[in-house]
């Protein structure tokens, strides 16, 4: 790589222009890259190509085979005229074929394809550009797929800067100072640019102004954009804090050390990657996430690993390579993947591979993705999951939430009766927890929004006998099914870190 020519007007170097830059001096003669961005990710393939004085070729199946700033090549709308005429071609360059993935299937055109990538080698390179690539046979030895990265935080401030300058010359109020312009590019992160521009013109149009009021109507769009794919989901990481969650004192001192060092890096130190949380159903996984988000005051994005999977032959690796390049792109973030099980425990063949492709792809994110995103995955069913999924690097360890003492129990209790406007003190919480052992967090919670609805045909509010009442007509989980949740204990036993003391589960 040519050293200091592959920076960004922000003066940092930017990863696209890095990753594509040391291909082509690699000489690697077949790039495949996934985009879909086609503008965008033209504009990166000719900043790199200047920089290192190589001419641009671009070609369509409606345009044909033309040089940047030139006319386009008599007779080239097919690609095997196309091809045909980059082979002759001596001078080296970097070839850019648009879709030109749908010729794969036609024997001759791959064979061409192949020939002219030979002929080519040593001293040009072709671009594929598609949403999504598979390498084609006979290809692989050469061929190199590359997969352009949302844009980042510069790039986005700078797209929030360039839109401004435009509303505010076509007349529109413009309200925004450096901290505000900052706020919206933050907001707009893990969208496509040209979406991401869309959205500010749109809030811009719908009241006449943009301000630091559009900055949350920019990421209620961005949250319905990721619910429309059904992979990711901005959550609203209300309910109770990090602090108001009992029994977990250990899991508490682990993620409050770690998010020190998030805040303010030390040097020699990792940055913390994340945690696998598993125990008895209802006892506060769900909660941690959210808890956690809140506290350390950073965006929480739900990854649904059961809705990953696609009808189509690539579909599902595409989708989550889609998924976890936008957590990339908002991090720092918490990315919560909620019952991890669900979406990776049954990574075999009965499916054609694709769950063993899509799990083996989410473990090598899990441990090369870059520091920012903080995961947090949570599991019921843990023995499902393969034990590759456990080792030290892709999680920074593994607790299990059990469920709660006496002292914990009273504690759950206070903290849900005075969110819900209910004075602790008229309570006997210290009779009630002693009554309610082998109860889940989740339970005591339902117990409480119970004797509320049933006491709009009583007394109007909850009474310490209504409470009792519901706790009374519950039964546990630890009751109903005792045996699984013994075989989980067994399971945790030696394997996990207890979230309540510091010693091992024992």
């Amino acid at each position: 790589m040519k050293d200091g020519l592959d920076r960004a007007d922000n003066g940092g170097v930017t990863e696209d222009l890095h990753d594509l830059g040391v291909l082509i001096d690699s000489s690697c003669p077949l790039v495949l890259a996934e985009t879909r961005e086609e503008r965008r990710c033209l504009e990166t393939i000719r900043e790199t190509a200047r920089h290192r004085d190589l001419p641009v070729w671009t070609w369509s199946s409606t345009r044909g085979l033309q040089r940047d700033g030139g006319a386009a090549q008599y007779n080239t709308e097919e690609l095997g005229q196309a091809l045909q005429t980059i082979a002759s071609l001596e001078q080296p360059a970097v070839y850019v074929l648009a879709d030109a993935h749908h010729h794969y299937a036609d024997p001759g055109q791959a064979r061409l394809l192949k020939e002219t990538v030979e002929a080519i080698a040593d001293r040009s390179t072709i671009v594929v550009t598609a949403p999504e690539h598979e390498v084609p046979a006979g290809l692989e030895a050469i061929a190199s797929v590359w997969r352009q990265k949302p844009p980042n935080g510069a790039e986005l401030q700078s797209l929030v800067l360039r839109t401004i300058d435009d509303l505010k010359g076509r007349g529109y109020r413009v309200q925004l100072d450096a901290v505000g312009v900052e706020r919206m590019a933050r907001a707009l992160r893990g969208l496509p640019v040209a979406r991401a521009e869309r959205l500010v013109r749109k809030e811009t149009v719908t009241d006449g102004s943009l301000d630091d009021a559009d900055v949350a109507r920019l990421r209620a769009a961005r949250a319905a954009l990721f619910a429309d794919d059904g992979v990711l989901e901005l959550v609203d990481p209300d309910g109770p804090s990090l602090g108001e969650l009992a029994g977990i004192d250990e899991l508490s001192d682990w993620l409050r050390l770690r998010g020190k060092v998030l805040a303010d890096p030390v040097e020699g130190l990792p940055a913390p990657r994340g945690v696998l949380l598993t125990g008895v159903p209802g006892c506060g996984k769900s909660a941690v996430a959210k808890a956690l988000a809140d506290t350390w005051e950073l965006p929480l994005v739900l990854l649904d690993p059961g809705a990953l999977f696609d009808k189509w032959v690539g579909g599902s690796e595409a989708r989550l390579r889609q998924a976890l390049d936008a957590a990339e792109a908002m991090s720092p973030a918490v990315l919560w993947i909620d019952e991890v099980e669900k979406g990776f425990a049954g990574s075999n063949d009965q499916d054609g591979g694709v769950g063993r492709r899509v799990f083996g792809t989410f473990l090598r994110w899990l441990q090369d993705r870059p520091d920012g995103v903080f995961v947090i995955a949570t599991a019921n069913d843990v023995t499902s999951l393969p034990p590759e999924f456990f080792r030290k690097g892709r999680v920074d360890e593994v607790f299990f939430l059990d469920l709660p003492d006496t002292t914990a129990r009273q504690a759950i209790l206070e903290v849900h009766l005075r969110r819900r406007g209910h004075n602790p003190e008229g309570y006997p919480l210290e009779q009630l927890a002693e009554g309610t052992a082998g109860f889940s967090g989740s339970e005591l919670e339902a117990a409480v929004v119970a004797g509320m609805y049933r006491a709009l045909e009583g007394p109007g509010t909850l009474t310490p006998r209504l409470l009792a009442d519901e706790l009374a007509r519950t039964v546990p989980l630890a009751a109903s099914r005792a045996e699984d949740i013994h075989d989980l204990r067994q399971w945790a036993r030696g394997r996990t870190r207890s979230a309540a003391s510091l010693s091992p589960v024992a």
